[in-house]
């Protein structure tokens, strides 16, 4: 399986010199520049052929200098085959003209606007909210979903309102895997896999789970239903590196992915770390 390739779904890219992210102000250890040649080498035992940037959260205001700075990134990197950027859908309509932007960008593939950080948690249901959502379909750009596990019936509702956006969820609408909580995660998770425009990436378990003592016996339930709610044509592969790295190793996070999914027929393993998010994310 080593040899498998492997389109990474979810990869950070920052430099705090050149824009400014404020969340990072409280880690001293993911606050200085992480680059790709720092990505070259965090991967350097796996089979990455494609990857995506997501949006890192810095400064609302500098969502396009991002873009043009990761876009100037990816001419030195082949690799680097899709951006999804962050876009203030809470303006309803009038996001439109900063989507017409983002769509002149060719390495747009898709937005982000985080909602892990709002208290409410059906911020996402507000009227100019879902406007603004709506408008993605006009560009064909997919939504990901940065959530809390407690907000995942919101945004359910968001994507049943919306059928004409493919929404991706991240990091499994991050559960409480260091406390061992299921039960609710696993039907609010179900009732938003019922939705068929809705994907879920493999991403981000480690860092909700006990950082510094997780094994993959920890994980196991949460990956087993995912699979279980997605089947194997809406689940995608990502790192999340460089945040992931505050609990694993690349190299770990890959081999707890492969070997959870060993079972599987290499047709679906395929389509888990490369095919469904090249048609996803259309690179």
């Amino acid at each position: 399986m080593s040899a498998l390739s492997i389109v990474d779904s979810h990869v950070h890219l920052w430099d705090p010199v050149r824009l400014r992210y404020s969340w990072l102000d409280g880690l001293p250890t993911l606050n200085h520049p992480f680059l790709l040649p720092d990505f070259a080498v965090a991967s350097a035992t796996a089979n990455v052929t494609k990857l995506i940037f997501v949006e890192c959260g810095c400064e609302p205001t500098q969502n396009l200098t991002e873009v043009d700075w990761v876009s100037s990134l990816a001419k030195g990197e082949s690799r680097l085959k899709g951006i999804i950027a962050h876009a203030p859908l809470e303006k309803g309509a009038a996001v439109r003209a900063e989507l017409h932007a983002l769509a002149s960008r060719p390495l747009v593939k898709g937005v982000r606007r985080l909602l892990q950080g709002e208290h409410d948690k059906e911020f996402c249901l507000r009227p100019e909210f879902v406007g603004g959502v709506k408008l993605l379909a006009e560009f064909s750009f997919t939504f990901d979903l940065c959530v809390r596990h407690e907000q995942l019936g919101g945004v359910a509702e968001l994507a049943r309102r919306v059928p004409q956006v493919t929404f991706v969820l991240d990091h499994f609408g991050k559960p409480d895997v260091r406390g061992k909580i299921i039960e609710a995660w696993a039907t609010d998770l179900k009732m938003l896999a019922a939705l068929p425009n809705v994907v879920c990436k493999i991403s981000g378990l480690t860092t909700e789970a006990n950082r510094y003592r997780w094994q993959s016996e920890d994980l196991k339930v949460y990956l087993a239903q995912a699979l279980e709610c997605f089947g194997f044509d809406r689940i995608l592969f990502g790192s999340d590196w460089p945040v992931a790295a505050l609990a694993t190793s690349y190299k770990r996070w890959i081999e707890t992915v492969q070997d959870f999914f060993s079972f599987a027929r290499e047709v679906n393993r395929i389509k888990l770390f490369q095919t469904n998010a090249e048609r996803i994310y259309h690179v």
